[in-house]
Order: structure tokens, then sequence, then C-alpha cells
């Protein structure tokens, strides 16, 4: 009985200080050694909110389309895939190859099993011309390509195929202009 009073006693005082530690804030490093993709389509989700800007959006699978003219209710999601694309983690610190010419950087994988393959960033001066990601996956059953493209308050297109072992292959193109 000696051991469980203690042993309760230390649950206790475990749960008490790990509680403690969770109501510190969040810290964020940013570090960031290559180009922000997270934080920039963050922002861009935050700013075209503010705007409403209506979009003409057209979906392909396959080659069969449907287009409408809308309103994009979260701008985060709908700009998803793009920040999903971020490189600065802390584990590819020196994973990408950086390579400028004149107004473009691009960002290539150096190791080929990393999803995104690459980042171009076209620039005007000190303002964003059009980002170009490239992402890859493979493996036994599934392998998987998408283009992504922006262009900011311009339009964005999302080109993505698929093939999956015994299924076959499907594409899908998402246009979309504002």
């Amino acid at each position: 009985m000696y051991w469980y009073k203690h042993f309760k006693t230390f649950i206790y005082s475990v749960a008490i200080t790990s509680g403690f530690s969770a109501c510190k804030p969040d810290v964020t490093v940013n570090n960031a050694q290559y180009f922000d993709v997270k934080g920039y389509f963050g922002h861009e989700a935050d700013r075209l909110t503010k705007q409403h800007p209506r979009v003409k959006k057209t979906v392909k699978h396959n080659l069969d389309g449907e287009s409408q003219d809308i309103a994009i209710a979260s701008w985060k999601d709908e700009l998803g895939l793009f920040a999903g694309s971020d490189i600065n983690k802390p584990a590819w610190r020196s994973s990408y190859a950086v390579i400028k010419r004149g107004n473009t950087t691009i960002y290539k994988a150096k190791q080929p099993d990393l999803k995104t393959r690459s980042i171009t960033v076209v620039n005007n001066g000190k303002s964003i011309r059009s980002i170009l990601i490239v992402n890859h996956t493979s493996n036994l059953l599934y392998s998987s390509t998408e283009k992504l493209m922006y262009y900011p308050d311009s339009a964005y297109h999302i080109s993505k195929v698929q093939h999956v072992r015994l299924l076959g292959a499907n594409s899908y193109d998402i246009d979309s202009k504002f």
C-alpha cells in the first residue's frame, strides 16, 4: 500500500507539471532556408479571404470537365496542396539544391524519395510573378505526379496524374482564374 500511495502522488505531480507545460505559448522558429511555401500560401489564403474574388473554375477528370463561376468558401483549403509542399522541415535542411538564374530561383530535391521534387519561384522585383511546384510519390502499388502552378491575383492550375496498379491511370486538372 505504501508504494501505491507514493505512485499516486508521483502520477498527480506528473499530470500537473505536464498541464503547466501545455499552457506555454507555441514558439515558432522560422529559420527558413528555402522559400517559405507554407507561410506564403497562408498569407495568400488570408488575403484572398478578405478580397472575396469570384473564380471561374474548371475541373476535369480524364478529359471530362465542368466549369463554374464560384466564390471560394475556404481559401486555406483551396490552396492546401500548395501549402502542403513546404520544404522547410528541419530534417530536409540540406536536401534541396538552390539554383538562381536572374529573377528565377529553383529548389530541386537531391534525394529521389522526397515528395516535393522542385519549386520554381519567379520574381518581378520584390513581388512574386509565379510559383511552380512539382510533387511525385511512388510505391509498389501507386504513383502520382502533381504540377501546381500559381500566379498571384490571376490564376492557379493543378494537374495530377495517378497510376494505380491493376486499376490504371487517371488524370485530374483544375484551372481557376480570378
